[in-house]
């Protein structure tokens, strides 16, 4: 099984956007830090999801367990649903990925158990100024 813990961070909402993505298992191990441009917090939320996912398909697991501290994501992701049309395409894309797994997972965590992929985000936003 995957362990995938994803984060988004901006400078100013919106603003200048970074994700942080940290895989770890199946003899995996890998920080993804990348800056998105500007966007809001919740927008570059879904994309730290969607990257994560596309990064999960690649290493061809079939089980996966995902951690992220965005309440709206997780909730999204959950009932397959979002409210926001602005969000809409983001779900789309994370539902397309997510339906090709055996066995998807999601989970909320607090800030403090995301501190891995929190830092990798707040580095890519450093990058990108």
């Amino acid at each position: 099984m995957l362990e995938i813990y994803v984060d988004a961070a901006t400078a100013g909402n919106p603003g200048e956007s970074g994700i942080g993505i940290f895989i770890k298992g199946e003899g995996h191990h890998l920080k993804i830090s990348e800056p998105i441009g500007v966007m809001t917090n919740h927008e570059a939320e879904f994309v730290a999801l969607v990257r994560g996912l596309e990064e999960a398909e690649k290493l061809q697991s079939s089980l996966i367990s995902m951690r992220s501290d965005s309440k709206i994501v997780v909730a999204s992701i959950e009932k397959r649903y979002v409210k926001s049309e602005q969000f809409k395409p983001h779900l789309d894309a994370a539902l397309a990925i997510i339906d090709r797994f055996d066995l998807f997972f999601i989970k909320w965590i607090p800030d403090d158990q995301n501190k891995a992929a929190d830092v990798l985000a707040r580095q890519a936003i450093k990058r990108s100024s």
